[in-house]
């Protein structure tokens, strides 16, 4: 049976790397004697898999995972993890599935909450203002470089069709936004990328470096509808 959970990643935790992450929840199974389902051939692994894995240093409120296992009650699953987990990682809910559907094939969207400075006070009207007219482009573009055959090749990437909405949430001493963007096996657009691109185009004076990004939300879509996984 196919259990899907919903689980956070917080504070210093979010500093974990992803195959980190995987390492560290299979030791906690084991440790709180799940009966999860392994995999046939030469060298078996445990079966659950993470949907749209984090970047690097991002918390998030919600992330997905689906596990193959033994039937145990959902209570009793969450409660054993919990107790073995760290406590910046912990898991909020889970559900057995109806159909089998990998979370890599519907998650299409995540939901941040970034929070920044500029170097010049502006108030909620000015910094609308300048999302609105920036989001209003033809193209947003940044550059990605990669790797082929020992050489460094340079590709300029429209991200515009990977922001669904920004919203100006406050602004004070710090200033906050949500932004919905694209994620998943049809695209991805890293909340890092589009700080940079926001910050060069417009001559905020964005400290990258102390920007403050947090994963609220996972969204799956089919057709016009976006909902969420669990």
């Amino acid at each position: 049976m196919i259990l899907r959970i919903k689980f956070n990643k917080k504070n210093y935790l979010r500093y974990i790397s992803h195959l980190d992450l995987m390492r560290l929840f299979q030791r906690s199974f084991n440790k709180a004697n799940i009966p999860i389902k392994y995999s046939e051939g030469f060298n078996p692994h445990p079966k659950f898999s993470i949907g749209a894995p984090l970047s690097l240093g991002i918390e998030s409120n919600e992330e997905y995972m689906d596990i193959d296992l033994e039937y145990m009650a959902v209570d009793e699953f969450i409660e054993r993890m919990n107790g073995v987990l760290p406590k910046d990682i912990q898991i909020i809910s889970g559900k057995y599935l109806e159909r089998e559907e990998s979370l890599n094939s519907i998650i299409a969207w995540g939901e941040y909450e970034i929070q920044f400075q500029m170097n010049t006070k502006r108030d909620m009207e000015e910094v609308n203002e300048i999302v609105n007219n920036w989001l209003q482009k033809e193209e947003i573009t940044i550059t990605k470089v990669r790797k082929k055959k020992g050489q460094k090749i340079e590709k300029a990437i429209n991200i515009k069709p990977f922001i669904k909405h920004i919203i100006v949430k406050g602004v004070g001493d710090n200033i906050t936004i949500n932004a919905l963007l694209r994620t998943g096996s049809n695209g991805n657009l890293n909340p890092v990328d589009l700080m940079f691109a926001l910050n060069r185009d417009n001559g905020l004076s964005i400290d990258l470096d102390e920007v403050r990004i947090k994963r609220i939300g996972l969204y799956a879509e089919k057709g016009d509808q976006i909902y969420k996984p669990l």
